[in-house]
């Protein structure tokens, strides 16, 4: 079913935010009254990815001092059973949020990103953007190692993707316009990279500057190992190169091997048969053997995400969904 961009000209846009949380107890009731200030948003959408903390309380609690100078604003709070990722719980707020707004703003919930861009944000779709990405600035507050990670990882994945271009300091800070949530949730494949899947779509898109600040509290969930994985969730999704590189390299190999191979008959011709040495051999043994592995393992992570992808299993488990009004 077509659907046609939203113009200023219409009714008032309903406007829906959707931040995942996860032991954000000690943020979580500014980034609720921060966001609920906005008079573009009408409701805000937190999902509880198994937080062991008090989160859902504080939620729960009804203590936020949200401006009423608008009309309704809304709180929802869908509580996951258990702790399923980040983008799980991003995709159950857009299962909830999908047919009944004209527009969602995909947040994190630790103040790292501003919530009082969303009105540039809204105002920049309301001119014809279907997708809006906040960028962040150079001035990043984020560590050395982490900021040089991150570019690394931005180059190697632009350079190995099939389909797409990422912008170096695009995250999940974006507004989605209603057809673009309708895209994104009829793509259930396990292993998301969402960063990779909203320009995948080709839905129109501007990008908006911002400085990404420190967390209000506690810490950051992304262990350096889950962002290695997260990395090649990435790389994985949108590129089959790593399975090209292991057959040139094979390729290249067994090259190499019958260029050494024809040495050996062509000394052996002239200077008869001398023995072998240990060394030479035994590194050859274990370089050979190493690629081996190494390309074993890469196809296996490939049929790994196809035997994962094909027992169809849900994303998510919603425990309890609370309206608070």
């Amino acid at each position: 079913m077509s659907q046609t961009p939203f113009h200023s000209s219409q009714k008032k846009p309903q406007i829906w935010v959707v931040a995942a949380c996860f032991n954000e107890e000690g943020g979580i009731s500014e980034f609720i009254e921060r966001v609920l200030a906005l008079p573009e948003v009408l409701r805000l959408v937190l999902v509880d990815d198994g937080s062991r903390d008090e989160t859902v309380a504080k939620i729960r609690s009804k203590e936020h001092s949200i401006s009423l100078d608008k009309v309704a604003p809304s709180l929802t709070l869908l509580e996951l059973t258990r702790n399923f990722g980040k983008e799980a719980a991003m995709l159950a707020g857009l299962d909830y949020a999908k047919g009944n707004c004209d527009a969602v703003v995909l947040i994190d919930s630790d103040l790292q990103h501003p919530p009082e861009l969303i009105s540039q944000m809204v105002d920049a779709w309301l001119n014809g953007a279907e997708i809006v990405t906040a960028v962040r600035d150079e001035q990043d507050q984020e560590s050395i190692f982490k900021i040089a990670t991150a570019t690394w990882f931005y180059k190697v994945f632009n350079r190995v993707a099939d389909s797409i271009r990422l912008t170096e300091g695009a995250g999940d800070f974006r507004l989605l316009s209603r057809p673009v949530v309708e895209a994104l949730t009829q793509m259930r494949e396990f292993s998301r990279f969402s960063k990779g899947l909203v320009p995948w779509t080709g839905y129109r898109s501007i990008e908006i500057s911002y400085k990404r600040l420190s967390r209000v509290s506690g810490n950051s969930s992304w262990s350096p190992l889950k962002l290695l994985r997260y990395a090649f969730d990435g790389i994985f999704s949108f590129s089959v190169l790593p399975l090209r590189v292991w057959s040139l390299l094979g390729i290249s190999v067994s090259a190499i091997s019958l260029l050494y191979a024809l040495l050996v008959i062509l000394r052996t011709l002239f200077y008869g048969v001398d023995v072998p040495g240990y060394a030479s051999l035994i590194v050859a043994v274990l370089f050979l053997g190493g690629i081996q592995l190494i390309g074993i393992g890469v196809l296996g992570d490939y049929i790994g995400r196809i035997y994962v992808d094909t027992k169809a299993r849900p994303h998510y488990f919603i425990r309890s969904i609370y309206e608070i009004d």
